[in-house]
């Protein structure tokens, strides 16, 4: 299995943000992404895991095999911890939660609505319907958040699973998690901002603005 990114470029609002991204993932592998806030972490994540399209380039993987943790939890306010994890199990054609609460410690919210969690407990189980997917590549934007120390572990942890049972992670995070043989990237040597800048700049100049 493996998950590669051809030069790949990324547009954000119109403008474009990066170019030229290459990296391979095979089984196994966890790649995290570096760079300040703004250089595209974000963008770049949304575009693999086909959220929005690519400028140009490519990214290759097998079908259905990417699941996506971004920013929001994905969770349904009025459904209970329980039923939230059996919505996705349903959405993705798996049945077993039990994996997902333990990764968590999530047992002792199990009956209580979403919408009654604290925000790390929303995060915790937003987090852990990742398990419930059964995809292979899991991609991760800023995925401690909200998290204290002791569930920024456990959720260290989950990933390492993954990558031992031959799964793949991409992650944009600041913290170090420390995932074995995990490399790094930063998008700052990618950046294209100036080059679609002066890309603007022109089109203003050929409408007499």
């Amino acid at each position: 299995m493996e998950l590669r990114v051809t030069d790949l470029s990324c547009r954000r609002g119109g403008i474009l943000v990066l170019k030229g991204v290459n990296f391979a993932l095979r089984s196994g592998q966890a790649l995290v992404l570096r760079g300040p806030n703004g250089v595209g972490k974000t963008t770049l994540l949304r575009t693999i895991a086909g959220l929005q399209p690519a400028a140009s380039g490519d990214v290759t993987s097998p079908d259905d095999a990417i699941a996506y943790a971004g920013h929001a939890d994905g969770l349904k306010a009025a459904l209970t911890v329980r039923d939230n994890l059996n919505f996705w199990a349903s959405a993705y054609g798996t049945k077993d939660i039990t994996p997902a609460l333990q990764a968590f410690d999530l047992a002792p919210l199990l009956d209580r609505q979403a919408q009654d969690l604290s925000a790390g407990q929303k995060r915790r189980l937003g987090l852990a319907r990742m398990v419930v997917t059964g995809r292979s590549i899991w991609i991760f934007d800023e995925p401690t958040v909200s998290l204290d120390t002791h569930n920024t572990q456990l959720f260290a942890d989950m990933v390492r699973k993954h990558l031992t049972n031959g799964g793949i992670a991409l992650l944009a995070t600041h913290i170090n998690l420390g995932l074995p043989d995990a490399e790094s990237l930063d998008l700052s040597s990618f950046r294209a901002l100036a080059e679609s800048q002066a890309e603007t700049d022109d089109a203003f100049l050929a409408e007499g603005f």
